[in-house]
């Protein structure tokens, strides 16, 4: 009957996975043409327009490896680099550390501990800007909360964010307010610790130090390891609250990189050179990232169950 028909036996038992490929097509569509259109064809253009010098409202001339050359004697360019290193080495460990320690106490059997879980995690979910603006007036030279706390302990007040040398340790101070996720990570990753490890080091003998040095930090070195790879690629994008307190000031000192790639691309509008400096921005932060994941082999632990 197959061969009278010209149909094939193998194609009808084809057909069902066939169309079960194509539903999973026909599902995944949407997704496929948003990343298409807003992720990968920008990503793609500026990848172009990074080889060329396009003012906007000038038509645009390739340029080659121009943008990147100049990247070498652009002063802005180095400092903004080493202000986002800066707020990198000293922001993202300060973070970290103050989510373990806040997760490390919200772990503890306590009466009334989910309100105290909720509570620390609600300013994590504050808007950006408003964040920005809070802490504004938080360190105000004349009426803010964080002078009138000096003030009231008999230290001298600050000038904070119009200093040139305190500006950049405050924009990491007002860091401190957005840990909340890292800490929900964390809390997630203590409680996925098994007791029986901690029962086991304390018939042992051992004390709180030991069983938190032996086994919490070993067991959560996965979770360490995602908040640092995480943490590290949100401090290089570190823009709104630079943008909203300082505008790079005083003195270009909290200049941090994307603040100076889209001054670039919308002061200036100088897209060429802004599409160059984001590309380097990926290249530094993928480069960053995979050497992570190298150090990762031989720093965190991964249970893995043994199978018979």
């Amino acid at each position: 009957m197959a061969q009278a028909t010209g149909i094939r036996p193998g194609w009808r038992r084809r057909g069902p996975l066939w169309r079960e490929g194509l539903d999973g097509w026909l599902f995944i569509m949407p997704w496929f043409l948003g990343f298409l259109i807003f992720t990968a064809g920008p990503m793609l253009g500026s990848a172009l327009i990074s080889f060329m010098n396009w003012e906007i409202l000038t038509p645009p001339r390739w340029v080659g490896v121009a943008n990147f050359r100049q990247m070498a004697t652009d002063s802005l360019f180095w400092l903004a680099l080493y202000n986002t290193a800066y707020y990198t080495l000293l922001g993202v460990p300060l973070y970290l550390v103050a989510a373990l320690l806040m997760a490390l106490l919200l772990n503890l059997p306590l009466r009334g501990i989910p309100v105290y879980r909720t509570l620390f995690f609600l300013p994590s979910l504050t808007p950006a800007v408003a964040n920005a603006l809070l802490w504004v007036w938080i360190f105000s030279p004349d009426f803010g909360l964080a002078n009138h706390f000096l003030r009231s302990v008999g230290l001298p007040p600050q000038k904070w964010l119009f200093d040139v040398n305190l500006a950049k340790p405050s924009l990491i101070l007002m860091g401190l307010w957005g840990i909340g996720s890292q800490m929900v990570i964390f809390l997630a990753g203590l409680q996925g610790i098994p007791q029986a490890l901690y029962e086991a080091a304390s018939i042992d003998g051992a004390n709180s130090w030991r069983r938190f040095w032996s086994i919490t930090l070993p067991m959560l070195s996965p979770t360490i390891f995602f908040n640092l790879v995480i943490g590290i690629i949100g401090s290089f994008q570190v823009f709104t609250t630079a943008y909203i307190a300082t505008q790079g000031g005083p003195q270009n000192a909290t200049l941090f990189y994307v603040l100076y790639l889209w001054r670039n691309g919308f002061d200036y509008f100088k897209m060429g050179y802004a599409s160059a400096l984001a590309w380097v921005l990926l290249v530094i932060v993928l480069l960053l990232t995979l050497f992570q994941f190298r150090l990762a082999r031989r720093l965190v632990y991964y249970e893995v169950e043994e199978t018979a």
